[in-house]
């Protein structure tokens, strides 16, 4: 990695943005890396839009806050329209396809990463874990995080009361992250 990432999560309170961001974070720090993680609480958390941002570096970062995100995770539309304007000009954005169908007034030069985030989660039987399949096509289009150090991060960010949905997050982020195997 010879740059600064800037990510900017979001989507509905409840998707699961704060522990996809959390996880990102706790993740590049596992790596060796430096990261600030920034979350939003407040009234968004109750079906507002939640975001939280995560700066990941080799070098020391100089604020928690970004104006101009390389990547935009956006779980729902609300959380689009708010972000999508604030990219870098050549900046991935990631979709939730189940929630999220039209892509009107998204810039030509913005990379898109389709991914059925909320499907895929069904699919797997909890669709809760939607957030960790966009962060499983995240990490594989990337390639700053690696999914085993993702992966390694898990149980510490999960903690021992919500140990038990280790094996679902796992494989929801093997989901996401294979997926983007078959679109390349």
């Amino acid at each position: 990695m010879n740059r600064q990432e800037e990510v900017i999560i979001a989507g509905f309170g409840g998707q699961g943005i704060l522990f996809m961001g959390t996880l990102l974070a706790q993740a590049g720090m596992e790596s060796g890396l430096e990261v600030t993680f920034f979350p939003s609480y407040g009234a968004e958390m109750r079906g507002g839009t939640a975001n939280c941002t995560v700066i990941i570096s080799n070098e020391r970062i100089g604020s928690p806050v970004s104006e101009e995100p390389d990547t935009v995770i956006a779980m729902n539309r609300p959380s689009l329209n708010k972000f999508v304007g604030r990219m870098k000009k050549d900046g991935l954005l990631v979709i939730n396809s189940s929630l999220i169908n039209n892509l009107t007034g998204i810039p030509d030069s913005i990379d898109i990463v389709n991914i059925p985030a909320t499907g895929i989660a069904q699919k797997l039987g909890n669709e809760r874990c939607a957030n960790m399949v966009a962060l499983g096509a995240y990490l594989r289009r990337k390639q700053i995080i690696s999914l085993d150090a993702a992966v390694k991060a898990l149980p510490a960010v999960l903690g021992q009361k919500k140990l038990k949905l280790l094996d679902v997050n796992t494989s929801a982020l093997k989901h996401g992250y294979d997926s983007m195997e078959e679109k390349g």
